[in-house]
């Protein structure tokens, strides 16, 4: 105990499980190490959810690959990143990911990876570090989830598509996004998830009349919770009518993010009707048919 103790206390980073070969010079560039190589709690807890995110999506990653190379495709292997924000999921999947595969000459691997964000300072910020970093095959774009669908600045198909803490409806905007672009894989952490929440507070009269099962709605708290957690249900069920097979798990401990449901989507191209059947189901049972066609079509 005491040896493990002396371990972690010299080696402050011991708990983080950085990778062999990871850029250190990158996590201090994102300020989640400071320049003498320590980290504050808040850092560590970013750097968790982004490290553990990555150990999920890995293995998925590289099925893609080999299915590739086995296809003997060469075309260029995609990841969108939506609400990038700083960056810091698509610094450290390029770090990890794709710049080891870039660099091997025995490898045919050509890979890019697109950060999509909103705020023109971040996107800024971001397109600087990639250059200062030698991260050549790193874009930013200042574009909306919905605005990046029609940009010709993305290609029409594209492999894998993230969205790390996507406040509110830009997770529907990047399932939206991953659907038109026949994403392979997608990877969400929804955030802040409200829109629901306001259908069901808009209609709670009628509702209380209509079914018990409003009680579950009836608090302006359990309102935002139910809305929130009926949300994810109803991406999830979609996305399986759509044809995905998916996956819902905890992306790191509760002490580390309130926001911690991570939803993976893998494209197995078999459209579920009975996924589409209970979705409607739901939508009815909360009163929310004509939204839920508008935010969940299925043509």
């Amino acid at each position: 105990m005491k040896k493990n103790k002396t371990a972690a206390t010299t080696n402050p980073l011991a708990d983080l499980q950085l990778r062999e070969g990871q850029s250190i010079d990158l996590l201090k560039s994102l300020h989640i190490l400071t320049s003498d190589g320590k980290i504050n709690q808040d850092s560590r807890r970013k750097l968790k959810q982004v490290m553990h995110l990555f150990q999920l999506i890995e293995a998925p990653l590289m099925q893609l690959i080999q299915s590739r190379f086995n296809d003997k495709k060469n075309s260029t292997f995609i990841l969108a990143d939506h609400g990038a924000g700083k960056s810091y999921l698509g610094f450290i999947l390029y770090d990890l990911f794709f710049k080891p595969r870039l660099n091997k000459s025995d490898i045919p691997f050509a890979g890019h990876v697109y950060g999509i964000e909103t705020r023109a300072g971040l996107v800024e910020s971001s397109q600087l570090l990639a250059k200062q970093l030698g991260f050549e095959h790193m874009s930013f774009l200042n574009l909306s989830a919905s605005q990046s669908i029609q940009d010709p600045s993305l290609a029409t198909q594209i492999d894998v598509v993230t969205a790390l803490h996507a406040c509110d409806t830009a997770t529907d905007e990047a399932i939206a996004f991953a659907l038109q672009k026949k994403a392979q894989l997608i990877a969400l952490v929804p955030c802040c998830q409200a829109e629901m929440a306001t259908q069901l507070r808009h209609n709670k009269a009628f509702d209380l009349s209509r079914t018990p099962l409003s009680e579950l709605w009836r608090h302006p708290l359990h309102t935002r919770e139910i809305g929130s957690q009926a949300t994810n249900v109803l991406r999830c069920l979609y996305l399986e009518a759509m044809g995905y097979q998916v996956t819902v798990t905890e992306l790191v401990g509760w002490e580390h993010s309130l926001k911690n449901e991570i939803i993976l989507a893998r494209n197995i191209h078999q459209k579920k009707r009975s996924a589409a059947e209970r979705l409607q189901a739901l939508l009815q049972e909360f009163g929310v048919v004509e939204w839920g066609a508008k935010r969940f079509a299925l043509d």
